[in-house]
């Protein structure tokens, strides 16, 4: 098989491109799509600070240093989650990684906070995946709004966003197909958020860790086992197998010709927390509820 553009020997196959690419070839191919994305969507530019949520695994390593590559003043943010032997592991990749390329790295200690999630489920028993989304979702914004940054940048790739444009579709959903977007504007006291991956699939970004070298986390988090996005991303690659492409072409489609039709229900009006000032329909916001705030 012969690479596409030079026609060297290829080593990477992508079915839904119709196309081969050497290593070098690939990197090109890799950068094209993220420089589209970000363009397409007028996500930020390299005079603006980007604060890119972490946490050891492919994406958001591969995406940290596509980043600092292409030249962009961007801050790396860890969020410690206090889970034994996975929060220390994927703490310790993340450090590595930041004085591997000289990059700039924050961390926010959820034990030192005081909530960390293994207790934080114990005592509300809720999803553990539902309770800990809140709470990283509120330390990206909080240290993002603290450290001046313009935007906060995240990791999803297309295969998160096909899966979770599945699951709405299927619940029907409407409150999150809002506000699903590469781009979400931002409001009072919330920060702008932008996914530059989203035009690039799992198999396309482990190829450019691989080539990259990048020694990220392989091992899940313990509290995702049985998570019902992981049996979409299943359904949705056997659908891709069989007829590639479908994943960008359903991804594209409803962001041309569904979510324009979409119009924001006028929603409670949110206060800021009286603790913390975090944008909150209470009094108090989830995390300082928490941390024993009332």
């Amino acid at each position: 098989m012969k690479c596409r553009r030079c026609k060297k020997e290829a080593e990477v196959e992508l079915r839904s491109h119709n196309a081969a690419f050497c290593r070098d070839c690939f990197l090109l191919f890799f950068y094209n799509q993220l420089n589209k994305a970000i363009k397409q969507f007028r996500m930020f530019t390299k005079k603006q600070r980007i604060l890119l949520a972490v946490s050891g695994g492919k994406d958001s390593m591969s995406l940290w240093l596509a980043l600092v590559e292409l030249g962009y003043d961007v801050t790396a943010l860890f969020v410690d989650l206090g889970i034994s032997g996975f929060s220390e592991l994927a703490r310790k990749k993340v450090v590595a990684f930041s004085e591997r390329f000289n990059a700039p790295l924050r961390v926010v200690d959820l034990k030192e906070e005081g909530i960390p999630i293994p207790e934080v489920v114990k005592k509300l028993k809720r999803p553990a995946c539902a309770v800990c989304g809140r709470i990283k979702r509120y330390y990206f914004n909080m240290e993002g709004l603290r450290g001046g940054f313009d935007v906060l940048a995240t990791g999803h790739n297309l295969d998160d966003e096909t899966s979770r444009l599945f699951s709405n579709v299927l619940h029907w959903k409407m409150e999150y197909l809002e506000d699903q977007a590469p781009v979400l504007p931002d409001e009072d006291g919330l920060l702008r958020k932008v996914k530059p991956f989203f035009r690039l699939t799992e198999f396309e970004i482990a190829a450019y860790a691989f080539f990259k070298g990048i020694d990220y986390l392989t091992s899940g988090c313990p509290f995702s086992k049985g998570a019902t996005f992981s049996s979409y991303k299943r359904h949705l690659n056997r659908i891709e197998y069989e007829s590639p492409a479908t994943k960008i072409d359903f991804y594209q489609g409803f962001l041309k010709n569904l979510r324009p039709l979409l119009k924001k229900k006028a929603k409670e009006e949110l206060h800021h927390c009286r603790v913390c000032g975090y944008p909150t329909f209470g009094d108090v916001c989830f995390v300082c509820r928490l941390k024993g705030f009332e």
